[in-house]
């Protein structure tokens, strides 16, 4: 008997990817596809959106993909699962079905509802819910509140016969797992099984960057015109492989494929989900064939009983002006345009009853400005300055926007030009994240098709107990050492949650592991970014993968759409960390 194999192509990592991934991906031949929209931030771009047209808050993008390619699914009997539905999966449901019916198609969509937790934050706020990291109090007015909901309703829609199933706010890795869960009838109790599925779905959210792309050796990656979208081919005892459609570029081996497991998580050894907490730390990636992986070895504990809840709020008005100079003494110029600019504007507020600016950031972009004092180009001759500010008051920002427009005529030479114009206000939407017990939500619902509406039982309490910490080895001073850039040991990818950032190293050789246990540290880590962080800092252990993970606290100026920065999710991170100069055994290298 022939077993059963299960075959996943990661379409979308994000709201704005290409469409270029559904022909690939219905041309290599899949049985499902998963689609990731939402990061946490756009949540509120989907709410704001919804406030003004009832019928929006959806990714429009989403639609009009699945909506070109619908033919090629019904005639292929590729299901697809996505969170699509942002803050509006009913409106996206009736868009997909008005679409399917023009092409006179009998697909069958469903929608998983429940996410919602703003009915529940009066209740919060008489009980004081605080910020996870933080510990500040919820503000005054919340844009959105939404828990990230598990696999069981996706897994019970594909029972139910849907073709394409849409949530709202779920673990990303959520969708791949639902499609597992049905095809092999794992239960809520498989733990092992529910995390080798989330590691699936976690590889998979990201699109291509599980195929080349963000990868620390870019310059061995073929092909980003044409970058293949992954797919996971899939059994039922938890094992899985990574390759990509024929004649693409971009390129899968243990190091791109690698860098994915770790993005974007805390402690390799307790990544908790909402099914289970999923232990990557054992995890074992081996290259079976050009451009194919195979993976084993994820583990599982029993859940926790609280969801994860990200809520976002708004806290005043930005503006970013963008001026370029030409010439000596550049940055410099730069600077004192923007103190200047900003000096001018505030002097203005004072005679309008208005507040300073609640925040201000100033970077000549083209003398390494991320660098802060560590700048190789400070004498640069040509830079961008681009100046970010912020305040509570649109007109106070639309001051500063027509004070914009003097800066070629009162300041200092070679300002070229004022680009995009004069800046337009947009809210600063900042994240709050909290945990809440999965019994004050009500249970989700499931709504396939015509059919009316059912509940999705879930587990209501969790028998997770944290794992004792993973410390390997320490290598032993080295007698004769060279000086390197940590490049030459290492290969590293940073990412984002909410204002922190995860920096996982890799060792290029195993034998460089307790190396590098020994040579980075929290410590290290946090100076070498120290301009940009202020931490703390904690390392973790992923020892199947010869790797270290890094967790920074108050990374990122207020992480996504609240930081003021040229990169506010870090990705820049582990390239910076990959510059440092190290001690080596020179035994490594001669």
């Amino acid at each position: 008997m022939t077993e059963k194999k299960i075959r996943i192509g990661g379409a979308s990592g994000a709201w704005g990817d290409s469409p270029g991934a559904f022909t690939q991906l219905i041309g290599a031949g899949v049985d499902y596809l998963m689609m990731d929209y939402l990061a946490e931030v756009t949540m509120s771009l989907l709410a704001r959106a919804k406030m003004k047209d009832p019928d929006a808050g959806y990714p429009p993008d989403a639609v009009a993909y699945i909506g070109a390619v619908l033919p090629d699914l019904a005639a292929k009997k590729i299901k697809i699962a996505t969170n699509a539905g942002g803050v509006n999966p009913a409106g996206c449901k009736r868009a997909l079905e008005d679409l399917i019916r023009s092409k006179n198609l009998s697909l069958k969509v469903a929608m998983v509802e429940g996410d919602a937790v703003m009915p529940l934050i009066p209740s919060l706020r008489e009980q004081d819910i605080r910020e996870h990291v933080s510990g500040e109090k919820l503000p005054p007015r919340l844009l959105t509140a939404n828990a990230y909901l598990g696999a069981l309703p996706i897994a019970a829609a594909f029972a139910a016969g849907a073709d394409i199933v849409i949530t709202g706010r779920c673990a990303d890795s959520a969708l791949a797992l639902g499609i597992l869960m049905h095809e092999f009838n794992w239960s809520e109790t498989d733990y092992d099984h529910l995390a080798a599925g989330s590691l699936v779905g976690h590889i998979l959210e990201c699109g291509p960057q599980a195929t080349g792309g963000n990868f620390t050796d870019w310059e061995a990656v073929p092909g980003w015109h044409n970058i293949g979208y992954p797919i996971a081919t899939c059994r039922a005892d938890g094992s899985f492989t990574v390759t990509k459609p024929a004649n693409t570029g971009g390129l899968i081996t243990v190091e791109t494929v690698a860098e994915q497991t770790l993005y974007e998580i805390g402690d390799p050894a307790a990544y908790i989900l909402p099914d289970v907490v999923a232990d990557f730390s054992h995890v074992t990636i081996t290259q079976i064939a050009e451009n194919e992986v195979e993976i084993k070895g994820a583990k599982g504990r029993p859940p926790t009983s609280t969801y994860k809840v990200s809520a976002t709020y708004q806290d005043g008005y930005r503006s970013v002006a963008s001026v370029s100079i030409v010439g000596p003494h550049a940055a410099q110029k730069a600077e004192r345009i923007a103190q200047s600019l900003i000096t001018r504007s505030e002097d203005i507020f004072r005679g309008k009853n208005l507040a300073p600016f609640k925040a201000t950031h100033i970077e000549a972009l083209g003398a390494e400005a991320s660098y802060g004092e560590k700048s190789r180009t400070r004498a640069t001759r040509e830079v961008l300055l681009r100046l970010a500010v912020v305040h509570d008051s649109r007109d106070a920002l639309e001051i500063f926007g027509r004070e914009l427009g003097s800066v070629g005529l009162s300041t200092a030479p070679g300002v070229t030009g004022i680009y995009s114009g004069r800046p337009k206000p947009t809210p600063v939407v900042k994240l709050f994240t909290l945990f809440l017990n999965k019994s004050a939500l009500p249970p989700p619902t499931l709504t396939v098709g015509e059919n009316p509406s059912t509940l999705i039982k879930i587990s209501l309490t969790g028998g997770y107990t944290p794992p004792k910490p993973l410390q390997g080895a320490i290598a032993e001073d080295a007698a004769d050492t060279i000086k390197i850039p940590l490049e030459k040991l290492a290969y590293a990818r940073s990412g984002d949650k909410g204002n922190s950032a995860n920096i996982a190293i890799f060792a290029r050789k195993p034998e460089y592991l307790p190396w590098l246990r020994k040579i980075l540290t929290p410590e290290t880590i946090t100076a070498q970014l120290g301009h940009l962080v202020t931490g703390p800092t904690e390392r973790f252990e992923a020892p199947g993968l010869n790797a270290l993970n890094f967790l920074i606290q108050n990374a990122l100026g207020g992480g996504g759409m609240a930081s003021l920065r040229i990169d506010p999710q870090g990705k820049a991170y582990a390239q910076m960390v990959l510059e440092m100069e190290v001690k080596a055994p020179r035994s490594y290298f001669f």
